[in-house]
């Protein structure tokens, strides 16, 4: 995938640090728009290293409604985003996929996503901007056929998380993601 595949050239999503208050991050951005938060946990990847080491280079994508018996001493290390939507409570889905891989547009309620090895590409419309996509067409194929066709008011906002960084995306965003590298992410549902 290197050389097929760019960083964007600039995050168009607001970025926080660790001093963004949780009456901040309500008024902010909680019901409105999403984030990427810097310094709000450390999940680093030692756990992980020796799995992800073992990582065929396929165009693997394993996410989901996770076995908390079979992933026990992963969840058992992961520090959860500090922050909460009122009258939600959270589910973990625990992810790895290969570089390449992804998932089309779509929407559902709020959440975050870590990634806590390799880099993702995020793309985001708010709720009342559908973008222009195939249900069975990858986020690659997307990026390389239809997104350069995009004039630059009808482009989504996007950006590359990195490890340590977390994405918060509000109740009925669309939005879409590319691996460009094997990445291990967890992603925290809201519901």
């Amino acid at each position: 995938l290197a050389g097929t595949v760019l960083e964007e050239p600039r995050c168009t999503v607001e970025r926080a640090d660790a001093s963004l208050t949780y009456s901040l991050f309500l008024q902010r951005f909680a019901f409105s728009r999403p984030v990427i938060l810097g310094g709000v946990t450390d999940n680093s990847p030692p756990p992980l290293t020796g799995l992800i080491s073992r990582v065929p280079p396929d165009t693997l994508y394993f996410f989901g409604d996770n076995n908390f018996t079979e992933w026990g001493p992963l969840f058992q290390h992961y520090v959860p985003p500090p922050f909460r939507i009122p009258g939600t409570s959270p589910a973990y889905s625990f992810g790895i996929a290969g570089s390449g891989s992804g998932v089309p547009f779509h929407w559902h309620g709020p959440g975050f996503s870590e990634v806590i090895f390799g880099r993702k590409r995020w793309f985001l419309y708010p709720p009342d901007k559908t973008p222009h996509f195939h249900p069975n067409e990858t986020t690659l194929a997307w990026l390389q056929h239809t997104y350069p066709t995009l004039a630059p008011a009808q482009r989504p906002l996007e950006c590359t998380l990195r490890p340590g960084e977390v994405l918060y995306f509000p109740d009925r965003w669309w939005h879409a993601t590319l691996n460009l590298d094997t990445s291990v992410f967890i992603s925290t549902f809201l519901g």
